[in-house]
Formats: C-alpha cells, structure tokens, sequence
C-alpha cells in the first residue's frame, strides 16, 4: 500500500484502461474516478469523480490511434485536474505518439513531438513519464522534469528465459538500432549483427545487406516499434535468406497499423514479442503468427511509487 504525506491518484483515458488496472492493481491504490463524454458534434467532456485536491496525480494514457483524440483526451484530462487542484499532475505515456516527426525532414515541415510537448505543458501537467520513445531527444522538448523507462529489462527477461546466448544472434533491422541491439546483446550474451537498410519512401523499406554472421542461428531482431511491418518482415526475409534457424521479432510497441498483420502473417517470422504500451487489436489478436503480449504494468507502477515518494528512479534506467 503507498503510503505518504500527501494522498496518490492514478486516472486513466480510454486509449489502454486494462494497463491501468494492472498498475493500480501493483500499487494496491484504486484507480480515480473519471467521466469522458463525447457530444453530438465530437466535442470531448471530462468530469473528474472525486476529491483531488492536494493529491500527486497520474494520468496514464498512450497516445496511439487515434492519436489526435487520445492526445485531446490527455489535454482535458490534466486541465481538469489542475482547475481542481491537484498538488501534481504526472502525464504517463506508455506511448508516446508523434515521436517520429521529431526534427525537419524537408522544408516547410512541423516538428509534431515538440508541439505535442508544448501543448502537454500548456495543460498543466508537473512532470511527464514515457516508455521507449522512439528519440530519446524529445526529453528536451519538455521544461518539467522527464523521466524516460526503457522496456528492455521486461524484454530481457523473456528473452534470456527463451534463448541460448550460444546459439542466438540478436540483430538491428537497421543502422539507427545498433546501440539498442548492443545493449541487449551485451546483457544477453548473444551475438551482435546488422541489416543494412535503405528507405526509398515512408513506410517503404528495403533490405540491402546483413552486417554480421546468422547462419544457423536462432535471430532475434529488436526494434522499439512495429508499425507497418515493412522494415521488421524485411529484414526477417534477408535472415531467413542468410541461412538464419529462427527468426523472432521484439518490439516494445506494437503499432500495427495498416497491412503489418498480413506482411507479419506472409514472412518468415516464427514469433513477435511485444508490450502492453498499445492495446491489440482484434486483427492482431487472431494473427496466424503468434504474438506474445508482456506487461510493463510491474515496471511502471514501480516508476510511479518512486515519483509519488520522492525515491530515485534512476535504477529503473536500464
């Protein structure tokens, strides 16, 4: 049970309320009342059921798809709160959605994650708690503090209690992977390779060459996400062809959005491991390739006591 001067309240939007549950459920605190309402023209009400003021309170919500509406969803959310006194607000982002438009690409372009930033603070919350984001710059984004949970050590469990660092090569699907796969395999044990990969276009991948030896191992590709598949399955195929045993995907975030189900189902992958941050869909539920949902909930609510009683958090950095 936490226990502190002053009382911890945990809310949650729409967008993954069974992580919640399980949070609360490891914290042994129940999860806040809260009311979301959708008008006839689409407009967003939030009504907050209880006392808050006071209180450090989280808010956990992934901002995947629909991302306009769960991040509008978030917004209300921390504005209620504040306008009811809340002592602190803590945005949790299992997901941080928007993560890939964090620079110019071309001219005349956004910077999405830094306005999302912007409007996250402008709402009202103290302090914000993401997992994985998909460019560890965007903590500077933010003027509150940030603290930034890597999914590896609940990857990592599985992975060690499932392969032989003998026999398994972990590999990066791509050059901007490499110190992510290097850090798996340095605690893994396993062996270290690369796919060499070119974009021609968004969400268009394709394999050029295997940096690394995977002949008649079992490879594990890691990523921090799988959105359409098209760079994952790739680089699965140019494995397989490599005269790879195996081939298993890990990903903390299962995007899938798209045909990533039917590419996933078509390609030699044996198996895709991923995390709870976004919930399934029904499509991918019933995928002919299994895939295997693990929990952060044991990580984050151990992340979540440490804000709420002052502890450190940097030993959950791993």
């Amino acid at each position: 049970m936490i226990s502190s001067e002053q009382p911890m309240k945990v809310f949650c939007g729409s967008s993954n309320p069974e992580l919640a549950r399980k949070i609360c459920d490891t914290l042994d605190v129940p999860l806040g009342k809260s009311r979301i309402v959708r008008f006839s023209d689409g407009e967003l009400y939030v009504e907050i059921g209880e006392n808050v003021r006071g209180s450090d309170v989280f808010v956990i919500q992934s901002t995947c798809s629909p991302a306009n509406e769960n991040i509008m969803e978030l917004l209300i959310m921390i504005d209620a709160l504040k306008r009811a006194s809340a002592r602190s607000i803590c945005a949790v982002l299992p997901y941080y959605g928007y993560a890939r438009q964090d620079r110019k690409v071309a001219p005349r372009t956004p910077i999405t994650a830094k306005l999302v930033s912007d409007l996250i603070e402008a709402a009202g919350a103290t302090r914000v708690l993401a997992l994985d984001l998909h460019a560890g710059q965007i903590q500077g984004f933010f003027n509150v503090p940030f603290d930034h949970l890597f999914a590896m050590p609940v990857l990592l469990d599985h992975m060690k209690a499932t392969f032989s660092p003998d026999e398994t090569v972990l590999v990066s699907p791509d050059a901007g992977g490499v110190e992510r796969t290097r850090a798996y395999s340095k605690r893994h044990g396993g062996g270290l390779a690369i796919v060499d990969k070119r974009r021609s276009a968004p969400n268009v991948a394709q394999v050029m060459n295997i940096i690394g030896n995977v002949k008649d191992k079992d490879v594990v590709l890691i990523d921090d996400m799988v959105d359409t598949a098209g760079t994952i399955t790739g680089a699965a195929k140019a494995l397989k062809d490599a005269g790879a045993r195996r081939v298993v995907a890990y990903a903390t975030h299962g995007v899938l959005s798209g045909p990533a189900i039917e590419r996933i189902e078509s390609s030699p992958l044996e198996r895709l491991v991923i995390t709870d941050t976004i919930p399934l869909s029904e499509r991918s539920r019933v995928s002919k390739t299994p895939i295997e949902v693990l929990s952060t909930a044991p990580l984050l609510a151990k992340a979540l006591r440490r804000i709420h009683m002052g502890d450190s958090v940097s030993s959950l950095f791993v």
